[in-house]
């Protein structure tokens, strides 16, 4: 009788401890494959289980489905699935995964918004990362009252999104990433920025349309100082801008695209063409760089009233029309040495 009843408690100790290992393997035991690193999962608004099981297979993320699902209908975990972005390091188990996801304990994601760019392109990037639309996006940016919020414009809204990179849940509507972004650039903008812009006779909305011609004019950082301080010079005396990168926007505006500018695109009728209209555009050509911020607050002061490139990059600065008139022709003299250089080269070729 002893014997029969050892037999059993032995049996039944087996079989517990039996349930303890299934019980641990199904709840605690690893349960994704062996990778470096984190993979992500993005799951929508209204995805059932089955749909999130899915998208969890799919990025490589779960090892064995059918013990997830086990445990997602024993816990009842399997129906309080949050929608969002989620990062997973190798060796999550079951609960690991269950718990992150109904608890939705997102990861944010990395948006960065291109430098010098237009309205339309910074939307197509934010609709590819985060859950909104590109149209929603670009909604925001001309929502009136969202811009009056942020003490703008509709017409200046854009300029104000710095090309940074900046972390958000992938669900943020549109409208709090702009105002986010814009928030951002307010933090950036201290008072010593905006005692030099005042020293100057500049409004912060008047610093972004000039940062945005200097965007476009140079992308080497040292000469924005500079080619600032030019254009601050013609307004301080009048004098007409005459930026290309105005005449460049309007092409953009007409035809779609930028280009190589021709003699008769600078007679464009277009209120941001500066050759034909004097002082500042009407608004920001583009989202200038925090460099070209600075450089417009605090330009370097010189008596320069004009620039040509030099073919290499940078720009000869010239005091009097007759010096850049001389400087110009070297620089044609230049290109076209160049451009027969290079037929040479590809009729050899």
């Amino acid at each position: 009788m002893k014997k029969a009843l050892l037999l059993t408690a032995l049996v039944l100790l087996g079989l517990g401890l039996a349930a303890a290992g299934v019980g641990y393997w199904i709840i605690l035991a690893p349960n994704t494959p062996v990778y470096t690193g984190e993979r992500s999962v993005k799951i929508p608004p209204g995805s059932s289980f089955e749909a999130a099981v899915d998208s969890l297979e799919s990025t490589g993320i779960l090892g064995a489905s059918r013990t997830f699902r086990w445990m997602a209908k024993a816990t009842g975990w399997g129906g309080q699935i949050k929608a969002g972005h989620y990062s997973v390091e190798s060796g999550a188990s079951n609960y690991d995964l269950l718990n992150t996801l109904r608890k939705g304990l997102q990861s944010p994601i990395r948006l960065t918004i291109p430098p010098g760019t237009r309205p339309e392109v910074a939307a197509a990037v934010a609709g590819r990362d985060m859950y909104f639309s590109t149209d929603e996006f670009e909604a925001a940016l001309r929502d009136s009252a969202l811009a009056a919020e942020l003490g703008t414009d509709t017409r200046h809204l854009f300029g104000y999104l710095q090309p940074e990179t900046y972390h958000f849940y992938w669900l943020t509507p549109a409208p709090t990433v702009v105002r986010k972004i814009k928030q951002e650039f307010d933090r950036f903008y201290t008072d010593a920025m905006k005692a030099g812009a005042d020293s100057l006779g500049l409004t912060t909305d008047e610093v972004v349309r000039m940062a945005s011609i200097v965007e476009w004019e140079t992308s080497i950082e040292e000469e924005k100082p500079r080619v600032a301080g030019v254009y601050l010079n013609r307004l301080r005396i009048g004098m007409p801008l005459q930026a290309d990168p105005t005449v460049q926007y309007a092409v953009l505006e007409q035809e779609g695209q930028k280009r190589r500018l021709l003699f008769q695109d600078y007679n464009i009728s277009h209120p941001y063409n500066t050759y034909q209209f004097r002082g500042l555009p009407p608004g920001p050509l583009t989202n200038p760089a925090r460099s070209s911020i600075r450089a417009v607050v605090q330009p370097e002061k010189h008596d320069y009233l004009y620039f040509v490139a030099t073919g290499n990059g940078g720009h000869t600065f010239s005091r009097t029309l007759a010096e850049h008139n001389r400087a110009a022709q070297q620089y044609r003299q230049t290109r076209d040495r160049r451009i027969r250089e290079q037929q040479a080269a590809d009729g050899d070729g």
